[in-house]
């Protein structure tokens, strides 16, 4: 259960390291988790967040089912999935942070990538040389799809084969990655982890690509205040990471919101940067959490933001070399209270239904002892949502073996 107790921050333009801390974990939307969500809850925290990553690594869990769980507790991951697959769709994929299920009514703010994309900006070299190399390539696989979709790029009678590493992409994935990345395709679902091509008007509801596009410097100045208010505080950078926004362009819509009161510079303990205050920030009194995150969680993905306010250096030990890793493979931070107090290396075990527990390390100024009953409770809620009948603590660390003490 997680209680948090809000008081309006005051109006001071300096705020403690501690505060920034509590208003930023209360704009993320760690908030009670006493009821079963409902389909309206998940869709209201999607909408406080801006969106959910996607990523293949599926060693505990997708990484995009882990941030309602965190916020909401355990709800239905079938529920979250018809979202995104059944109609009336509620969440589409696009390029959001990177690949992402957002909110449909925000499709109109994400245009200007798609009309930067048709001219080659801000996307991969490959799909983009396809597209000017073989115009009528691109043109034939749009056509397979309005007659065969949703099929994956594999289905493709002419895609061709790839070249057999991560991203040696055949002609036909570049192809259709193009035409997603543009706008002209999206996906319609996943199946396992590929993602599914179909046109747009038979996946997105009519009354939302009816909308017109939002003009690019509006856009901008949406998705900016909408990080703003995910985050409750934070810097430029930031800011422009959330959505992936281009840095000029930043620059000039957080003065709009400056000069709109929409957000007010303040400066934070400990940051170099210029931070910047959104207007329905709420100050926390007291945080009661406990939580464990996942690797893409909107809370710690701006890895320098992450340090900044909550002393906890954190990068993806899956995508490291494996003698550089130092905590294990899939490391979810724990959150306890307002701070990041221990990572946890996790893994489901499907086969004989355990949740294995393959590392655990408290920060250096928690004491093990001190934090285990809370993450042994955590661990237990959690193994239980994802059907698994029992938490095995196997692994090394000291974090560990407090946990098979208890």
């Amino acid at each position: 259960m997680a209680r948090i107790n809000r008081t309006t921050p005051a109006g001071t333009d300096t705020l403690s390291i501690d505060e920034a801390r509590r208003i930023a974990i209360a704009a993320q939307g760690f908030t009670t988790r006493d009821a079963e969500p409902t389909r309206a809850d998940m869709l209201r925290t999607i909408r406080r967040i801006g969106l959910l990553q996607l990523d293949s690594v599926n060693v505990l869990v997708r990484s995009h089912y882990l941030p309602l769980y965190s916020r909401l507790g355990p709800y239905a991951v079938e529920a979250l999935d018809a979202l995104s697959h059944k109609r009336p769709r509620a969440l589409f994929e696009y390029w959001g942070h990177e690949a992402s299920l957002i909110p449909v009514e925000y499709h109109p703010l994400f245009r200007w990538r798609m009309d930067d994309a048709r001219s080659g900006k801000g996307m991969w070299a490959g799909p983009s040389r396809l597209a000017r190399e073989r115009p009528d390539f691109i043109k034939a696989v749009m056509n397979e799809i309005a007659e065969r979709g949703p099929i994956g790029a594999g289905e493709l009678s002419g895609g061709g084969k790839s070249t057999g590493n991560w991203w040696g992409w055949s002609d036909g994935k570049r192809a259709v990655e193009y035409l997603f990345w543009t706008g002209e395709l999206t996906s319609a679902g996943r199946r396992g982890f590929e993602r599914l091509y179909d046109l747009p008007e038979r996946t997105i509801p009519e009354r939302i690509l009816n909308t017109a596009a939002a003009p690019r410097d509006d856009a901008h100045r949406t998705l900016l205040e909408m990080a703003a208010t995910a985050f409750g505080v934070a810097t430029e950078a930031d800011l422009r990471d959330y959505f992936r926004l281009p840095v000029a362009e930043t620059k000039a819509r957080i003065a709009d919101l400056v000069d709109a009161k929409i957000l007010r510079p303040v400066t934070v303990e400990g940051w170099k940067q210029q931070s910047y205050l959104h207007k329905n920030a709420k100050a926390a009194r007291a945080v009661e959490t406990s939580a464990l995150i996942s690797p893409f969680d909107s809370l710690i993905w701006m890895r320098p933001r992450t340090e900044r306010l909550f002393d906890f250096h954190y990068r993806l030990a899956f995508y490291t070399p494996k003698h550089k890793r130092t905590q294990g493979y899939y490391v979810t931070p724990f959150l306890l209270g307002d701070k990041l107090v221990a990572r946890v290396d996790l893994k489901s075990d499907r086969k004989n239904n355990r949740l294995l527990v393959l590392g655990g390390h408290a920060e250096s100024h928690i004491a093990p002892a001190s934090i285990a009953p809370q993450l042994k409770a955590e661990l237990q809620r959690l193994a239980q949502w994802l059907g698994l009948k029992r938490v095995a603590p196997r692994g090394r660390g000291e974090l560990v073996r407090a946990l098979r003490k208890i």
